[in-house]
């Protein structure tokens, strides 16, 4: 019965998936998951109490396997790796990204899409979810790259925090024309950003 259960689970994140992979929230179909999951409706609500707690469960679902994916991968760079800096540390977790992109291209589809959402039901749970624990996560990088010596010390921690913040927050406004989500564009503009971030605001000088 268990197993049973497990697979059905797995069915209806896989429908939902595909569903707000193709679609965004609005337009997605909670009939339509139900039914490419070849469940009843009973069944679905046993599970999530509605479209919206599917949606969240499945992305945080999805960034908990890029994130794990990212920190695995980091991790075999150590040692003497070329890791100076807070700043080429972005750039190679950017790059590790585009691995994952590549190794799963439907959560790359449904991030894609999440990142397209603007102003719908949806934007504001995703935002808080996503903002709580990237503030936490650049914090920490930050806090630490201050006593590496990474930053110019002409600027104080708080403001660093402040920009940093900003920049990344505001990521997606600053890419966000079409072509910018294509993954071959959207490593171009993270390699950027990245050089944006080390030669703007760190102690070192491009040769």
């Amino acid at each position: 019965m268990r197993e049973k259960s497990f697979k059905r689970m797995n069915e209806l994140i896989d429908a939902g998936l595909d569903e707000f992979s193709m679609k965004n929230y609005r337009n997605a179909s909670l009939n339509k998951i139900i039914e490419n999951a070849g469940i009843s409706k009973g069944t679905f609500y046993y599970y999530f109490k509605d479209k919206k707690a599917l949606y969240m469960y499945i992305f945080k679902s999805v960034y908990g396997a890029e994130e794990e994916f990212i920190n695995n991968r980091m991790n075999e760079f150590t040692g003497d790796y070329k890791i100076k800096n807070i700043f080429d540390k972005f750039k190679l977790q950017f790059q590790i990204g585009g691995e994952f992109a590549a190794a799963y291209p439907k959560y790359y589809k449904f991030i894609t899409m999440v990142l397209k959402e603007k102003k719908s039901e949806i934007d504001e749970d995703v935002k808080t979810s996503s903002e709580i624990t990237g503030n936490i996560w650049l914090d920490n990088l930050i806090e630490k790259a201050i006593e590496d010596g990474d930053f110019n010390l002409r600027f104080n921690t708080a403001f660093i925090k402040r920009i940093m913040r900003y920049l990344f927050q505001n990521y997606f406004e600053i890419f966000n024309e079409d072509e910018d989500y294509e993954l071959d564009k959207m490593l171009e503009n993270a390699d950027n950003f990245a050089e944006f971030l080390k030669y703007g605001l760190s102690n070192q000088r491009r040769i």
